[in-house]
């Protein structure tokens, strides 16, 4: 909510944002959301460091508030994981090899994710939501919608590329360049079933 809340903001003072200042502003959502949640984590015991998404190496091209991350370097997120510590990163944002601050567009934290999990060479990423997997329809709305256990990449990227909502299609993408499983999970669920899609 805190976005449209931004987006609201930004509307009361001008009815045609420039398009950089609105990244400008919407970034900060996602700054506030991972410092709070550092602070959370630190209070339980565990060190954690929270990052931006330049501080945590995500390159995009110059198109602002819908770019695309071209590359991931993740140096400081590295050392801080090998300290020991909890990496909190601002999903939705990267930096411009001019040093401008970018978003990716809605669903952009999905993206961030895969990603950052690529250049991590991690085994999978897991996506989490209200919704224990990919159905095959909203289960919200069908209540007799089967729950999907495994899917390919490509079958993936037809979905997305089709307006379902599970998962965001540039994260997709990423994930079958790199090879990195992608688990869609519910949050409250502990058993972590959900629907893996992979190659």
């Amino acid at each position: 909510n805190t976005t449209n809340q931004l987006l609201e903001l930004a509307q009361e003072v001008s009815p045609e944002p420039h398009r950089r200042e609105l990244d400008m502003l919407l970034t900060v959502g996602e700054r506030i959301s991972m410092s709070l949640l550092s602070m959370a984590i630190q209070d339980l015991g565990a060190p954690a460091v929270s990052f931006t998404g330049s501080q945590s190496g995500i390159i995009t091209n110059d198109t602002h508030t819908n770019a695309r991350i071209t590359k991931v370097v993740p140096t400081r997120v590295r050392g801080a994981l090998d300290a020991g510590k909890v990496v909190i990163i601002a999903g939705f944002q990267g930096v411009s090899d001019r040093l401008e601050i970018t978003s990716l567009g809605r669903g952009g934290s999905d993206t961030t994710a895969v990603a950052m999990a690529a250049a991590l060479d991690a085994d999978y990423v897991e996506i989490c939501s209200d919704v224990d997997g990919v159905y095959s329809a909203d289960p919200r709305l069908t209540p007799n919608a089967q729950r999907i256990e495994e899917l390919s990449y490509d079958e993936m990227q037809v979905l997305a590329d089709r307006g379902a909502k599970v998962l965001n299609a540039e994260a997709v993408e990423w994930a079958k360049r790199s090879g990195v499983e992608v688990r869609c999970v519910a949050t409250h669920d502990t058993s972590r079933t959900g629907t893996s899609i992979s190659a």
